[in-house]
């Protein structure tokens, strides 16, 4: 019988069911051919003939279902969710990828270009700059909308290599200044024969971006350091780009997650004692040092698990015959391990309580629906 604690196995209502169906229920086996016990059993009397009720309850969801942080930095972020469905943890990468809101670059008015980078390309390579900015403060643009401090962010770039200097010069995302006042291209009023007709600007705000509360002290930026282009002796780029609310479904730049992406947690186990030279090999087979060596005195050098979250399920530790009997690679059901790296838009516990709203909406929305 396979070694398990019975602390790590969910208990079950009414009488408890046999260790080795407790475990095709709760865990994904893996030999070292492929996973098994791969389906979820969902069918509340699947265990019926047994007396155990399968069905899903609130109650219990509550008191199993946790969330644990393992790691949190400005750019990402690695938690634990636990006593959940794969489904569930799908839905929240989902979101996360291609349903939150996000400012992204729509429009490029290039005024001059010079540079060998065709102005298409150009375009798109600044639609994929970040813009460190809270999109909640901005409004959705329709096509029929007027450009205002609420929907649109106007950003400018000009730059120039100096013909004499004779060296080529990168051109960085940091380049990008903000106009707060919106554009500063002027473009001639519909009775435009008329002399005493003014010019009007392309996109002109009735009040300034950095008069309002939310940018009083935090002017909008992009990420630093991403290469735009390269620029030769005499070429310049001079351009205006309009930056817009959008979701990650329409286009990937409004993304707000370079990736999200999740794991179940793997659970090694010695099912009996590996010694001697036998523990040695082991530990040298793991390509990610989930074994370790300990001494139990005399001599006497025994394998033991030492970091069974590293394991990535490569099966390296059962591919000779013989070693599937004395290493057992399993999956936690319910437990995953999730992963969010940021864009830099919004920090990523932002984006996981953002998601988790969203999905809120939607399961609100179903029941007035079925309701």
């Amino acid at each position: 019988m396979p070694k398990i604690p019975l602390s790590d196995l969910p208990v079950l209502p009414q009488n408890h069911l046999p260790l080795h169906i407790l475990l095709q229920k709760t865990r994904v086996s893996c030999n070292n051919d492929a996973p098994t016990n791969t389906e979820d059993i969902i069918y509340s009397g699947a265990y019926a003939a047994m007396g155990v009720d399968n069905s899903l309850r609130l109650d219990e969801f509550r008191k199993n279902f946790k969330v644990k942080v393992i790691k949190l930095s400005e750019e990402d972020m690695e938690f634990d969710l636990i006593g959940i469905d794969a489904s569930i943890a799908n839905a929240f990468r989902r979101i996360l990828i291609s349903e939150l809101p996000t400012m992204a670059i729509e429009k490029v008015l290039v005024a001059n270009s010079s540079s060998v980078v065709q102005d298409e390309v150009l375009a798109h390579r600044l639609g994929l700059i970040p813009i460190q900015v809270d999109p909640r403060l901005f409004e959705y643009m329709s096509e029929n909308d007027v450009p205002n401090e609420k929907n649109t962010i106007v950003f400018k770039l000009h730059f120039k290599c100096e013909r004499k200097s004779g060296e080529r010069r990168t051109v960085y995302s940091h380049d990008l200044k903000w106009l707060p006042s919106g554009s500063e291209y002027m473009l001639p009023t519909e009775n435009s024969s008329d002399p005493s007709s003014k010019p009007k600007t392309y996109t002109s705000f009735t009040s300034s971006q950095d008069s309002l509360p939310e940018f009083l002290n935090n002017p909008i930026t992009v990420t630093p350091g991403i290469i735009i282009t390269k620029l030769g002796p005499g070429q310049e780029i001079e351009l205006e780009a309009h930056a817009v609310k959008g979701l990650g479904q329409t286009h990937a730049k409004w993304s707000p997650v370079a990736t999200a992406w999740y794991r179940m947690l793997p659970e090694v186990i010695l099912p009996r004692d590996i010694i001697g030279e036998a523990a040695q090999k082991l530990v040298n087979k793991c390509p990610v040092k989930v074994f370790d060596i300990e001494d139990m005195g005399d001599g006497v050098k025994r394998a033991t698990v030492a970091r069974p979250r590293a394991c990535t399920l490569c099966r390296e530790c059962i591919r000779e015959p013989g070693w599937e009997n004395k290493v057992e690679l399993r999956r936690v059901r319910d437990h995953f391990i999730f992963t969010i790296e940021s864009t830099g838009a919004m920090p990523p516990e932002v984006l996981f309580t953002e998601a988790v709203q969203i999905l809120e909406d939607k399961c609100e929305r179903v029941i007035t629906v079925l309701s």
